[in-house]
């Protein structure tokens, strides 16, 4: 086994020579390990809690379905008859333990990504298998309508309380809680366009608490201000040791030298530290990033995004449906707010503007009318008060918005005519901001990518600050969602605007 270091800090072989050294070193692991398990018992606690919510989601759908079938209270399992109660906490332990299986409750998916969201999904058809199978096997007299009823009730609510399980520890985090210790490997390049991609996305649950840039001596950024470095290996391994670190993200393998990575995993081998290796796409994520082994080297495999096929069919036909359904159910309000319009200021309650759509085609997008008469036309009036830069033209305080238009901007409610430019086709549910043709014509080629998909009524740019955002932000989030799309990204990005409606940020 190489040795890590000419000083204090090597790996096993050398220590096997020297059981004194050894038994100082393995004392030393072991009082970091135990301060690692201490700083990290809250997500023990946490991810107990998702089981007990996600069993509890099961068993409220169960006795919500009971009506449908068991009046009586009673229900044949083979040859018994138990109380229907006592069928329901069997399923929603049932449940939970299948949820398990499925990696729900990986602490490595903790409040990031749509890979827990994918997992529950994936955890409920296993659940819905398996449930048929001990049917089947124990001749059990479960009545297909409250089957039917329960999962998929189970299900959602599953993800809705996963959902604000999640803004609990985004809120937490934010305040400085339950985050990740880390450490940086790499140089200076690489590790401060890491630590700005972090930023920009909101830091992912990651402190970053030092850097080690390797053997590399010049370091010229100011932009780490607040971020140790660390200077040498020694003093790197040192701090993992002292139970300081929970994770080593290695951002560039270079800075290791040759070996590195394979004699880092060997050093930390045992003390509970994870190690994560950031490949150079960082703009790359999720389903599109497979590991290859290939001539047994671990090659990160890149697809090619989707832009057609069966899930993005798929997709569009139960986007339409919801979005009609959407439009019955929300038709009382959406008089409301038309009648609440006309009384506030004279003109039509609905606005309809030309935008552009998939491959760069033009439609018409409606909306409730939120401004005076004319104000198309006096917009170059109030250019002097754009607050955004570049393409985008945004005013917080704008004077031709009205006093129903401000409340409607505020709830969102000023978009939902755009559901039926969803059902016509036109639109998606998720998707980038649709863009104004001024805006296109000032495009740089690679933004035009943002039009390879079907504008949406919300995503990552709703969610993410909306007219807060700067174009550059704006931007790099629509160019995210094309490159990276999933149906459970989508699914993700639904789940949050809620959220986003009610917090009304960027909502002016």
């Amino acid at each position: 086994m190489a040795m890590l270091a000419d000083g204090d800090l090597q790996t096993a072989a050398p220590m096997i020579l020297n059981p004194a050294r050894a038994a100082a070193f393995a004392d030393r692991d072991a009082a970091g390990e135990v301060t690692r398990r201490l700083r990290r018992a809250w997500t023990a606690r946490y991810l107990g809690v998702l089981a007990i919510l996600d069993g509890a989601a099961l068993f409220g759908a169960a006795l919500l379905a009971e009506p449908l079938r068991y009046s009586s209270g009673k229900v044949r399992l083979g040859a018994e008859v138990a109380p229907y109660w006592v069928g329901a906490v069997a399923a929603a332990v049932l449940y939970s333990l299948i949820m398990a299986t499925a990696g729900v409750y990986d602490r490595r998916v903790l409040g990031q990504g749509a890979d827990e969201y994918r997992r529950l999904l994936n955890g409920g058809i296993r659940f819905i298998a398996v449930f048929a199978l001990i049917e089947l096997a124990f001749k059990w007299q479960v009545g297909r309508s409250v089957v039917l009823a329960t999962i998929p009730v189970a299900i959602v609510a599953s993800l809705l309380l996963h959902r604000l399980a999640r803004k609990w520890l985004a809120d937490a985090q934010a305040r400085g809680k339950h985050l990740e210790r880390v450490v940086v490997v790499g140089r200076e390049r690489e590790s401060v366009s890491f630590i700005r991609h972090l930023a920009a996305w909101g830091r992912g649950g990651l402190d970053v608490v030092a850097v080690y840039p390797g053997e590399e001596l010049a370091w010229t950024s100011g932009d780490l201000a607040g971020t140790d470095r660390i200077c040498d290996r020694n003093s790197f391994y040192e701090m993992v040791r002292s139970g300081q670190i929970d994770t080593v993200a290695v951002v560039d393998q270079g800075a290791l030298g040759e070996h590195g990575l394979r004699d880092l995993g060997w050093a930390l081998e045992g003390m509970g530290v994870d190690v994560m290796v950031a490949p150079e796409a960082t703009d790359v994520v999720g389903p599109r990033l497979h590991l290859r082994p290939v001539a047994g080297l671990p090659l990160v495999h890149v697809e090619e995004p989707r832009f057609t096929g069966i899930g993005r069919t798929i997709e569009d036909v139960l986007g339409r449906i919801v979005a009609f359904i959407a439009l019955v159910l929300a038709s009382p309000l959406m008089l409301g707010v038309a009648l609440a319009i006309r009384i506030d200021s004279p003109g039509p309650a609905l606005f309809t503007q030309t935008r552009v759509g998939r491959n760069g085609k033009l439609f018409k997008v409606l909306k409730f009318r939120s401004m005076t008469i004319g104000a198309e036309e006096s917009r170059d009036e109030i250019l002097h008060l754009n607050e955004t830069d570049a393409v985008l033209f945004k005013v917080r305080n704008d004077p031709r918005v009205t006093k129903v238009g401000r409340l409607i901007r505020r709830l969102s409610l000023d978009e939902l005519p755009q559901l039926w430019n969803v059902v016509h086709g036109e639109m998606a549910v998720v998707g980038p901001r649709p863009p104004l043709p001024s805006e296109v014509d000032l495009y740089p080629e690679h933004v035009r990518r943002r039009l390879l998909v079907k504008p949406g009524l919300t995503g990552l740019w709703q969610v993410n600050g909306r007219a807060d955002l700067s174009w550059d932000d704006s931007v790099r989030l629509d160019l995210h969602y094309v490159d990276n799309w999933s149906p459970t990204g989508d699914l993700v990005i639904v789940l949050r605007t809620l959220g986003a409606v009610l917090r009304g940020r960027g909502a002016y």
